[in-house]
């Protein structure tokens, strides 16, 4: 049965009416500007347009400001203008998971047994079920071969198979990324290590000694689901081909150097979680058969289980470190509960817009995912401004927002600034985006919106540029400096408190 939204929350409407004028055209490239602004004890600031004009920010520049109590527009340019909005998607994730599964809920890891147990015997199968936990990690694992033999299990009769979970699964976030990138691995209901292998090398007596392994903690189990060959080459730097049941990657020798390591994401996270419980399981004596994925769950009964931090910690950690893979997980983990099992990232995401409009107020969200890892999401600034500053849900968000660091004109950081803010950074190449709240130096409080883009750039990278693109590094930082200046200018020039509006 399909998952009802929770009513329209109260004075949602008022902010909707009060930014509607946004979806007029006219409105598109218009920039309201005010007097320059005074921090006390401070020089002037530059009013907006000015300050859009110094950055030298090539592209499109979009933004949008407004009163959090009563949804007045303070500022604007371009407002209705649709951007990539790239990780700013992860604070409207955020809270689609928080409305639908509440802040305590915990994501659970189960092992289950199809057959009796008789005399430390499992006549049957063990599953390693997945449940949507984005923070599983090999020391869960192995609390989780633990208990397993806390149970009184000493022998499976049977096989060992696993069930990825009750979300779809998918090889990769963005298939347009370069292969061997970390925050793009694939996606299911079971992940380990957020689905990466780490690579280490030594070079010794003009070799490379290698391991593939699924470390954390005290804990270094080597895997073969992930293998790497060392190739004489300059480049590329690292293939990738699907074959055999494994991961078979390559390096080129001369990007090696002395030694190193890096993690590489993982293709197969069912088989490759199997792998590394079985190796912890036969640490305590438990020897399992080769796994095999099961599609679907049959009945069995809960031998073992680990669970999660509690949603609200989880979603805390995925907007401080922008955790790709944790965000699609919790939006899958939703939408399933909304509504079953979809087949797609844009099928869930599209969920999470219709999500957004009801509940949200937004007009047109675009997301394409999760995690805003992919290019074809679309949002705007009035957009952003309406479901950040939805009423209620700003109380949920703002705590688990990372501060934003505010700059004086030698870049270094401000301490104690009487303007505070707190946002979720969004970073493509060539994209850079910035959203969340702001008090005032008088206490007054705003929610904003800022995404720049320059579309024309990132079309001519080529596949393998898209991890350091030439004069990306130049372009963010200056989009970074802008965002924070205009933080500073609204700070300072919106200070009066207004007076609350009754529900």
């Amino acid at each position: 049965m399909r998952h009802r939204p929770a009513p329209h929350l109260t004075r949602r409407s008022l902010l909707a009416g009060a930014l509607a004028g946004f979806g007029a055209p006219g409105l598109a490239g218009e920039l309201l500007t005010s007097p320059r602004p005074v921090l006390r004890g401070g020089p002037k600031l530059p009013a907006a347009d000015v300050l859009v004009r110094e950055a030298r920010l090539s592209g499109e520049i979009a933004f949008a400001v407004a009163d959090a109590a009563t949804g007045e527009i303070l500022e604007s340019r371009a407002p209705a203008t649709g951007i990539a909005p790239a990780s700013v998607t992860k604070a409207i994730t955020a809270l689609y998971a928080l409305d639908t599964l509440g802040p305590d809920h915990r994501f659970r890891t189960r092992l289950l047994g199809t057959g009796p147990v008789e005399n430390g015997m499992l006549e049957g199968n063990l599953i390693l079920a997945g449940g949507c936990d984005p923070t599983l990690d090999t020391r869960d694992l192995a609390l989780l071969a633990t208990r397993l033999k806390e149970a009184g299990i000493r022998e499976v009769r049977g096989g060992f198979v696993v069930h990825e979970g009750p979300v779809l699964s998918v090889r990769s976030i963005d298939p347009a990324q370069p292969d061997h990138v970390g925050y793009n691995p694939a996606v299911s209901g079971i992940a380990l290590n957020f689905n990466r292998v780490h690579f280490e090398w030594k070079r010794a007596s003009g070799d490379y000694t290698i391991t593939m392994d699924a470390r954390a903690g005290k804990y270094r189990p080597e895997v073969m689901i992930a293998r790497m060959a060392v190739q004489d080459r300059a480049q590329p730097v690292y293939t990738y081909e699907d074959a055999g049941g494994r991961d078979n990657w390559t390096v080129a020798r001369g990007a090696l150097g002395r030694e190193g390591a890096r993690w590489l994401p993982v293709r197969r996270p069912g088989l490759y979680a199997a792998e590394v419980f079985a190796t912890l399981a036969r640490a305590n004596g438990i020897v399992l058969k080769p796994a095999a994925v099961l599609q679907s769950l049959p009945e069995a009964r809960e031998l073992a289980a680990v669970e999660s931090a509690p949603l609200s910690d989880v979603l805390q950690s995925m907007l401080k470190f922008s955790t790709n893979l944790t965000a699609e997980m919790v939006g899958l983990a939703a939408t399933h509960a909304r509504v079953g099992r979809v087949g797609t990232l844009a099928a869930s995401a599209s969920e999470m817009n219709t999500w957004a409009r009801d509940v949200l107020g937004m007009q047109v969200p675009g997301f394409a995912d999760h995690s805003g890892l992919g290019s074809t999401s679309r949002v705007s600034a009035a957009d952003m401004v309406r479901g950040l500053g939805a009423v209620g849900h700003a109380a949920l968000l703002r705590p688990l927002l990372k501060p934003v660091k505010l700059l004086d004109a030698q870049g270094r950081t401000i301490n104690d600034h009487p303007v505070q803010a707190d946002a979720k950074t969004g970073t493509l190449n060539f994209v850079s985006g910035l959203a969340g709240y702001v008090t005032s130096t008088g206490g007054r409080e705003l929610v904003f919106a800022f995404f720049s883009a320059d579309e024309e750039i990132r079309a001519g990278l080529t596949r393998a540029q898209r991890e350091r693109p030439p004069g990306g590094r130049t372009w963010a930082s200056r989009a970074r400096r802008l965002q924070r200046q205009l933080i500073m200018r609204w700070g300072a020039e919106f200070n009066e408190r207004t007076a609350e509006v009754a529900d």
